[in-house]
């Protein structure tokens, strides 16, 4: 089972970046593959909730939904893929952690590949994955950072 961990630190409070990345709705500024998400359980975001997120797989739309499993404000988040990959479910555990001023993110994911296709597909996979996440941790970090930024120039003016 193939396993991903990044983790980066952004200079930003911890409450804050826990509530921007484990609100799904948020993707599309950071992931340019997601076309649309939607929270599909009603109540504030915790334990229980659904996303579905549809985004672009070999030309075509593709909606995976997911269900948060567990969920430590500001600590952990943990999800799960209910429906929507063909080859593979994906466990995901995010954790933030204040450091110097900002925050160290850790994202692992665990993939698990289904049937005699998904461990063939398994190396490609991994490419694939690790590349994705590598992008999405450089755009949360530059779209956050850059709100900051444009935050504090607001306040001087």
């Amino acid at each position: 089972m193939p396993r991903f961990q990044r983790e980066t630190v952004i200079n930003r409070p911890v409450e804050e970046m826990f509530d921007f990345v484990t609100d799904a709705r948020n993707e599309p500024r950071y992931n340019p593959r997601i076309l649309n998400v939607e929270k599909t359980t009603p109540g504030p975001i915790g334990r229980g909730t659904h996303f579905v997120l549809v985004s672009k797989a070999m030309g075509r739309p593709m909606a995976v939904e997911y269900e948060i499993t567990a969920y430590e404000r500001p600590w952990r988040m943990t999800s799960h893929t209910i429906r929507g990959l063909p080859l593979m479910d994906v466990e995901s555990t995010e954790t933030f952690e204040p450091v110097g001023g900002g925050t160290r993110m850790r994202w692992v994911w665990e993939v698990k590949p289904r049937g005699a296709a998904g461990r063939l597909m398994k190396p490609v996979l991994a490419r694939i994955l690790g590349r994705r996440l590598d992008t999405a941790f450089a755009n949360i970090k530059r779209v956050l950072e850059e709100e900051a930024s444009a935050a504090r120039r607001d306040d001087r003016v």
